[in-house]
């Protein structure tokens, strides 16, 4: 089979067991292991320095509460010590799930200035950025990214609307399709409308899929369920999708 890179998975919350399957996996070339806060920063470090297939992002997750001053600051003297290992700045952005429950009780404004201060750190870092910005939320991080002229952005699992899109893509920033390709409409439409260019692939695991992977864990291996539908989709052969998709993934984390 061919190889693949995961480009977007929370590998911190994996059992060993799992990762050591996972790099046994002949196909799994890379996975872009991102994290949730400095605890999972340093156990991502800790599995990017033990298995070589594991590439580290380091952030701070938006669905969870505002970090303390304190804590923010040595989450970011952590992440500038140890930058050498760090491939890219993520996951970071803008809280969507959390304050759909209570948008009143959660101020968006304290999350963006956080993300600002991530879109900074890695413009100085010359790191990209992986962002966790889903729906109308992009807007916001699409404005943060141009106020400060970056453009290394990933937004992965994006579902905006098609006037975000046409920003994205004239921007130059990358997406990531996961699996739900094969049962989500809206996904297959944003396949559709992307240049392939600008496009990876992920599970965003251990995140729990629907459609055909009901009730079965998320791994690394379902990309391949991806490759083959986004080839139809979009019309180029599987073996140069295949290759296309590890340049792409390749080229924008510079592995």
């Amino acid at each position: 089979m061919k190889q693949i890179i995961d480009a977007h998975i929370h590998l911190d919350q994996y059992s060993r067991d799992d990762i050591l399957r996972f790099a046994m996996e002949e196909t799994v070339q890379y996975a872009i292991s991102v994290s949730s806060n400095l605890e999972s920063c340093k156990k991502t470090k800790k599995l990017s320095q033990e298995f070589a297939f594991i590439k580290a992002a380091y952030g701070y997750h938006p669905e969870q509460s505002i970090p303390s001053d304190k804590s923010l600051s040595a989450l970011f003297t952590w992440m500038h010590e140890n930058q050498e290992s760090m491939t890219a700045i993520g996951e970071v952005g803008l809280p969507h799930y959390i304050r759909r429950k209570s948008p009143s009780c959660i101020p968006l404004e304290p999350y963006m200035e956080i993300l600002e201060l991530f879109i900074i750190f890695a413009k100085k870092l010359e790191k990209p950025v992986i962002l966790h910005s889903i729906y109308e939320e992009a807007d916001i991080a699409i404005h943060l990214l141009e106020k400060h002229s970056f453009s290394m952005a990933h937004f992965h699992w994006f579902k905006g609307n098609p006037k975000t899109i046409e920003q994205m893509i004239s921007n130059g920033y990358s997406i990531s399709i996961t699996p739900d390709l094969l049962y989500k409409e809206k996904t297959r439409q944003l396949a559709k409308l992307y240049p392939i260019e600008n496009i990876m692939v992920e599970t965003d695991g251990p995140w729990s899929l629907e459609g055909p992977y009901h009730h079965q864990k998320t791994v690394p291996m379902m990309i391949h369920d991806t490759v083959h539908y986004l080839s139809a989709i979009k019309n180029i052969t599987l073996p140069d999708m295949y290759n296309q998709l590890l340049k792409n993934t390749k080229n924008f984390y510079s592995i």
